[in-house]
């Protein structure tokens, strides 16, 4: 391995913790978080803002060929500039929010952010979390992770952050939201969610975020060791 610190790719259904995880493993390794939701919400926000149709692919496919997206975390805080403006706060509305869904599906765009996404991670020490990372974005990467749960509990969890945000709901309409979203995801023919053959299951249904975290650090450490290894005796 050429690089001194991994990339690490963390794929995973709904509900099973991966922007939690790959947050806090980033914190306690010392790398950077790609958080991919942010770039297409950013993207999104740009076309709201230049008033590009939501459904002209070609134009939402060269605006993200224009656009300048940058990821900075420091001191425990994120954030997301568009062509050097803070977009931070901006890009977390319904309205964006909604768009980026849409966005999300484009090929022509993935392709774009997914270029940008190799670009920030090509000297290593990343963390970045989806659904496509390890098979998709990141299919080199030293370690890949599927993060996975019991349905009924990566229902639990997104009710819960329902509840935090203020929205009652019964777990029953949870769980056929999260069943629904699970079958769009598998089946959806951009980037569906498949796990890579060479990732390392984590199955987190009895296990907080932070001792999910913690276990893949301990396994990023025993690839670190690997490699090092491997290396001198070539």
């Amino acid at each position: 391995m050429s690089k001194s610190k991994l990339i690490i790719a963390i794929d995973g259904p709904v509900g099973s913790g991966k922007s939690t995880v790959a947050r806090r493993v980033a914190d306690l390794l010392g790398y950077v978080y790609l958080d991919s939701g942010a770039m297409y919400r950013a993207v999104a926000w740009k076309a709201l803002r230049a008033h590009v149709p939501l459904d002209s692919e070609d134009a939402l496919t060269a605006l993200a060929g224009t656009t300048r997206i940058d990821l900075l975390s420091s001191d425990g805080s994120f954030r997301v500039l568009v062509d050097g403006t803070d977009v931070t706060r901006q890009i977390r509305s319904p309205e964006v929010a909604q768009a980026a869904s849409k966005i999300a599906v484009i090929a022509g765009v993935r392709t774009v952010l997914v270029a940008e996404q190799r670009r920030a991670a090509k000297s290593g020490g990343v963390v970045m979390e989806g659904r496509d990372i390890g098979t998709v974005v990141f299919p080199d990467a030293e370690l890949k992770i599927f993060l996975d749960a019991s349905v009924e509990v990566r229902a639990e969890r997104r009710r819960l952050e329902h509840e935090q945000k203020g929205e009652s709901m019964e777990l029953s309409e949870v769980l056929e939201e999260v069943r629904q979203r699970d079958r769009r995801d598998r089946e959806r023919k951009v980037s569906p969610l498949v796990r890579a053959h060479d990732s390392v299951y984590v199955d987190n249904t009895a296990m907080s975020a932070e001792e999910t975290a913690r276990l893949i650090v301990f396994i990023a450490h025993q690839r670190e060791i690997g490699a090092r290894a491997e290396a001198q005796q070539n």
